[in-house]
């Protein structure tokens, strides 16, 4: 039996039987994908709010700063669970339900945020926005399986540019917004944004059928058989980890830095150095475009290169404002490109299974930047901005060892081209 979906630009055929269709062609429409984009960014911005909002949460509940940056891994810790066992349902049921309902949960769950009594409902509620926000981690792959094979790479660019406009500007925008409402309204203001943009995905987005034919505990076993088969997964996870540990490295201290001398700023202007770091929305496209190209290995080994330098420039910002912005800007372009590097690569593999793909990989990135937001606390209080560019530039060198050695020893057993 065949049922007709309309999927944005064309009309797609997939088979009801039971075992699972291997190929849907389709295109997207560009308001698809812009509609997939803002989506992205603005569920994905729910993580990232509280940072600079890290000092007026600990005065307002009476809890060290210390504990305050926590709050920070809690969010993160919730989303890497998401990540592990919601994303893996996306291959399981039709996508476009399973977002529109989650993306309501994640409303209630910012109002949760916005209405805390103590410290304690605090963090609980913080874990459950991480949870929900996994939403945008549902939409990257159901693109990549709706897109053309010859335009994947640029739409997931695009909509992986709307991501991490969604990440950085999060932080202008929470800054901006408790200068002049306190930090409640910020997540308020979050909560209807997502609820428009909910309306906006049940109505714009393409039905999408399940990809498998299994039970939900099959599917998550299925995602450690994955792992185990595909090297291209194992090393892009390992990537994505260590750089998106420097970026939480980066963001989770940067609070404290601006907010000490000599700087001295406020939650508004440290709000602002988001904008900064949008700059590396930039480098996805090129990352999209060149990847698709056979270009992966170089890009990954460049993009790397621009990490452990944004840590050089930083160091000198301790007390320097123009080094400072400078790396920012190098950093969040290296995060961004090696990320998009990583999708590109590993939405090449059982195009039946990206979902579970998607949570894999996903998983091992936000775990990484749990660890790094984590690690970058205890460092700051222990060491200062000195410890924290250290330790960014530690990671830097850790990716490109990993990278080269990893890709050098596939090379050497002849398993498989360079990727």
């Amino acid at each position: 039996m065949r049922q007709t979906y309309c999927a944005g630009a064309q009309w797609v055929h997939v088979s009801t039987e039971e075992q699972a269709p291997q190929h849907v062609q389709t295109g997207l429409s560009r308001a698809t994908v812009l509609l997939m984009a803002a989506a992205t960014g603005v569920t994905v911005a729910s993580l990232y709010y509280c940072q600079p909002l890290l000092d007026a949460m600990s005065s307002s509940f009476g809890i060290a700063p210390a504990t305050a940056g926590l709050l920070v891994t809690f969010t993160q810790v919730g989303y890497a669970v998401g990540l592990l066992l919601v994303i893996p349902l996306g291959d399981l049921l039709e996508r476009r339900t399973l977002i529109v309902w989650l993306s309501a949960a994640l409303v209630a769950a910012l109002l949760l945020v916005a209405v805390s009594p103590t410290g304690t409902w605090l963090f609980a509620a913080s874990l459950l926005v991480g949870l929900l926000s996994v939403v945008a981690q549902i939409l990257v792959p159901l693109a990549a399986t709706l897109a053309a094979p010859e335009e994947r790479g640029a739409i997931v660019g695009t909509i992986m540019s709307g991501l991490l406009l969604g990440i950085l500007l999060a932080r202008t925008a929470a800054g901006l917004l408790a200068e002049a409402g306190g930090w409640r309204s910020v997540y308020v203001v979050a909560a209807a944004c997502v609820a428009l943009l909910t309306v906006a995905l049940r109505r714009g987005l393409p039905r999408s059928p399940a990809m498998a034919a299994t039970t939900y505990a099959g599917l998550l076993r299925s995602v450690g058989r994955l792992i185990v088969r595909e090297p291209i997964l194992r090393r892009r996870m390992l990537y994505g980890a260590l750089a998106f540990a420097q970026f939480s490295v980066l963001w989770t201290a940067l609070t404290g830095l601006l907010t000490a001398a000599p700087y001295h700023y406020s939650e508004a202007v440290i709000g602002l150095f988001g904008l900064i770091g949008a700059a590396g929305a930039a480098s996805a496209q090129f990352a999209g475009r060149h990847a698709d190209k056979g270009r992966a290995l170089a890009l990954t080994i460049g993009f790397g290169v621009l990490l452990g330098l944004s840590w050089i420039a930083m160091a000198a910002g301790r007390s320097h404002l123009v080094p400072l912005i400078v790396g920012i800007v190098v950093l969040d372009l290296g995060v961004q490109g090696v990320h998009v590097t990583n999708q590109s690569q590993i939405y090449t593999l059982a195009g039946e299974a990206r979902s579970r793909v998607t949570s894999a990989y996903m998983t091992a990135y936000f775990a990484g930047g749990a660890l790094g937001s984590w690690s970058a606390t205890r460092v700051a209080a222990a060491d200062g901005w000195r410890g924290v560019c250290l330790l960014g530039g530690g990671l830097a060198v850790v990716l490109l060892v990993a990278v080269i050695v990893g890709e050098a020893s596939l090379r050497i057993r002849g398993r498989q081209p360079a990727s």
